[in-house]
């Protein structure tokens, strides 16, 4: 469930972009005349396209390593039975291998999450340059 969560929170990361970007938009006077500048549509552009690009990229290494976690946890914590395969039911397992197969699976799962904290950062860095783009403004002057 922790991949689940940490990908949701990259959708969260866009959405406080956007929500900044909407709150720097101002809109037309009546004659047609704006202070929204190029300068601004090409800053906010900017930082949408880092934060998405930064997100894109940290979901998909939430991914990988969500999917192989998993995969490589649940085979840690069995010792290595699959369920599908009928030569491994009979077999009695060994309290001591078992303790170990355990141990492994705990070393494993904390090795998991720094992974999939440090892929979170990806995005966090997206987000936080994004946040320094769309701070630069240029207002246009009524001439």
């Amino acid at each position: 469930i922790v991949p689940i969560v940490m990908a949701g929170v990259l959708g969260i990361y866009g959405l406080i972009v956007a929500v900044i970007i909407t709150q720097s938009i101002s809109t037309p006077s009546s004659d047609g005349s704006t202070s929204y500048s190029v300068f601004n549509g090409w800053s906010h552009l900017a930082a949408g396209l880092c934060c998405g690009l930064s997100c894109l990229a940290a979901g998909g290494t939430i991914g990988v390593i969500g999917d192989s976690g998993v995969r490589n946890f649940g085979l840690k914590a069995t010792c290595g039975k699959r369920f599908w395969d009928g030569e491994s039911e009979g077999m009695e397992g060994d309290a001591a291998q078992e303790a170990k197969s355990v141990e492994d699976a705990n070393r494993l799962y904390v090795g998991l999450l720094i992974m999939l904290i440090f892929s979170e950062a990806l995005a966090l860095y997206g987000l936080i340059v994004a946040l320094i783009l769309s701070q630069n403004t240029y207002y246009c002057s009524a001439v």
